[in-house]
Parts: C-alpha cells; structure tokens; sequence
C-alpha cells in the first residue's frame, strides 16, 4: 500500500516538475511512509525524489524504527544530540542531489506545516536549490481514500458515537462544561480512540453555544439551555469529527425552530454531494435552506472540511471552491445557526463521495433530543 503510494507521489512530481518533495514528521510523512514521529526540536525529515529512493534525516534515537518498521527501505542519515543535524542533511542532499532535472534542485516543501527550523536546514544543505509549495501534491494525493482507510475512518466513527452513547447518560443540569468533556474524553478511551485524539470535545453551552469554536469554560449547565457537542476519534490514525447538539429542557421556540432548519440543512448538502459537482454547490445547498428559512447571516462558516488523517485537509468544502468531487473524497457537513447570546444549533458529520451520491460515515441520531 505504501510503497504504491510512493509510485503515485513519484507520477505526480514528474508531471510538475518537482525533482524532490520532503515532509516533516506529521501526516504525509506517515501517509507515504507508515512512521510516525512527534514534531520535536529534533528535526525529522523525508526527501522523496521523482526517481530513485526516498531518504530521511532523523535523530539517531529514531534509526531503528526507521530500518524496521519503514513499510519499504528508505536510507536514514542520523545525527546525535551533540553534532546536530547539519551534516545529515548535507548527506541526505548529495544523496538526492543525481536526481536534479538540470540546475538547481527544484524541492517541494510543507509551507502550510514546515517549521523556520527545517526549511533553514533545508535550505544550508540543498543550496542553489528553489522550494516550492508541496501542498498541492500531496493533497492530490490524500483527498481520495482507498477502502483500507475508509475502514478506518468508519470505525473512528464508531469509536466517537459509542463514547457520546455512553457519556448523556451522566449529563444534567448543574455539570459543568469541563466536567461533561472530561467524560466524553474518557468515554473516547473506554471505546478504543487512539490516545491521539482529532482535538478536545467542545462542549458550549447556554451564550457560549453561539460560538462556532467556543472554549469549554466552567459554565454549569441549565435548562433552557442548548448544548452543543463536537467531538471525535482516531482510530489508525484516522479522524472522526461530529457536532450533535441537544436541549437541557424545554427551550425557547426560535432555537427550536433554528435546529429543524440546520438538520434540514445538513440533509440538503448530503444530497447535493456526488461526483461532478463542486465543493460550492455542497456548500450552496446548505445555504440556500438557512438563507430562506432567514437566517443567513447567522450562518458564519463554510459547510465542511476534508477529514483523514488530519482533522482539517483538503477538500475546503466553501462557496469558492470550484473544485470538482469525486469519488472517495472525504469531508464534513456541518452547517449552523448561531443567535449571538442565546445559543446555537450545529449538526456535523462525515461523509464520502460515492460513485452515484455519498455515504454518512457517522451515524448518530440527528433527531432533536432533550436531556434532563
């Protein structure tokens, strides 16, 4: 699989005319790769050329996890904590440096991930070469998913919606929003998350409900209140992110009415998703229901955003972007509706792009629900 991986990586650098792509530790590197690093101030890079093998430049700590469990050979240049890493990127860059079209190396790098750090090392090692943005690359690459990670994918989906299952039971007036997202938090361990988790539930209550990122805060839970929840899983290494949200009690008619409009618009964008059309016709048709129902300008954000191994990847699903989905994309639905000071309804879920339409990839219940 990764090694396949490669060969695709190797295809596109040819057809844009990039010599080499490097990728710090993160999500690419384990897309290509199958290891996993911890960004630390010791810098881990992957060089992978147009032709010929990949190299990496990692600390001497990380050599044998390199050799063994690299899903295909790739040669580490390694330095210790003492001599720093400036001679294993020279090594790395004389390494690579036959592969050169002519001239100067033209390098894809991380822009949107690389630190000053690496590029300057980067940049002292390969000179004259020319960086490049890789992102694009790579996420050519990424958008579409093979069933393996759509395996994973579903059952990151699984894990989060069995660990807020467990969690509403215990929610009642007078928690705390801290104290409902420590619960979901371990509820996400109890139902087999990786420890990584896509980002720490949001649980906003009551005013703080109205905020599309709002903070958990020590607010205690009332009636009255709406209360949105987002969360998610990883399982593999791939993400899940959800929004439900609920009522504490009776509330007021309008955020009544304002829940029924974003489910009906989150069903609207779910059934405009398919192959040939674009990420702003996704996003349009969810407007177009907030909008009428009149509420568009309470309608803050864009309808989604890519999901795998990154919560946050390509596609931007949003009103500008032309581009065109097909199958095997991945990305969230999550329209909204927020009255600043009163509250706010979200409904979020995961979704691929089928070959006749899409498929949710997260299932729980979007029917209203009161607790308490």
């Amino acid at each position: 699989m990764h090694l396949t991986r490669l060969h695709r990586l190797q295809a596109a650098l040819t057809q844009v005319n990039l010599d080499c792509v490097a990728a710090i530790a993160g999500a690419n590197l384990y897309y290509l790769t199958g290891l996993f690093f911890h960004p630390s101030e010791r810098p881990v890079v992957g060089f992978f050329p147009a032709s010929g093998d990949p190299v990496i430049v990692a600390s001497i700590l990380e050599e044998t996890k390199i050799t063994s469990h690299a899903a295909y050979p790739i040669h580490p240049f390694c330095y210790d904590d003492v001599s720093g890493p400036a001679a294993a990127f020279t090594q790395a860059a004389l390494a690579l440096a036959s592969g050169a079209t002519g001239g100067a190396l033209r390098l894809g790098v991380e822009f949107g991930r690389m630190r000053v750090m690496e590029l300057r090392w980067i940049e002292d090692a390969f000179a004259p070469a020319t960086a490049e943005p890789a992102e694009p690359v790579f996420a050519k690459l990424r958008m579409t998913k093979d069933q393996a990670e759509l395996a994973h994918m579903r059952q990151a989906a699984v894990i989060a919606e069995r660990a807020l299952a467990a969690t509403l039971p215990a929610v009642r007036p007078g928690m705390t929003e801290h104290e409902v997202s420590a619960e979901l938090v371990a509820q996400l361990a109890r139902a087999g998350s990786d420890a990584d988790l896509p980002f720490t539930p949001i649980v906003a209550s009551g005013q703080n409900a109205a905020l599309p990122h709002g903070k958990v805060t020590d607010r205690r839970l009332q009636r009255g209140d709406m209360l949105v929840v987002d969360w998610g899983a990883t399982s593999q290494g791939y993400r899940s992110d959800l929004t439900r949200t609920f009522a504490i009690g009776p509330v007021e008619p309008e955020l009544r009415k304002i829940y029924d409009v974003v489910r009906a618009a989150n069903a609207a964008a779910k059934a405009a998703t398919r192959p040939g059309v674009t990420c702003a016709g996704v996003d349009a048709a969810a407007r177009r229901i907030i909008v009428e129902a009149g509420y568009g300008a309470c309608f803050t954000h864009r309808v989604g955003h890519g999901i795998g191994l990154e919560g946050h990847e390509d596609p931007s699903v949003h009103g500008g972007n032309q581009l065109v989905l097909e199958a095997g994309m991945t990305f969230t639905i999550e329209p909204g509706i927020y009255l600043p000071g009163r509250g706010g309804v979200r409904i979020e879920d995961d979704v691929v792009v089928t070959a006749t339409g899409c498929d949710s990839l997260t299932t729980y219940p979007r029917e209203w629900h009161e607790i308490g």
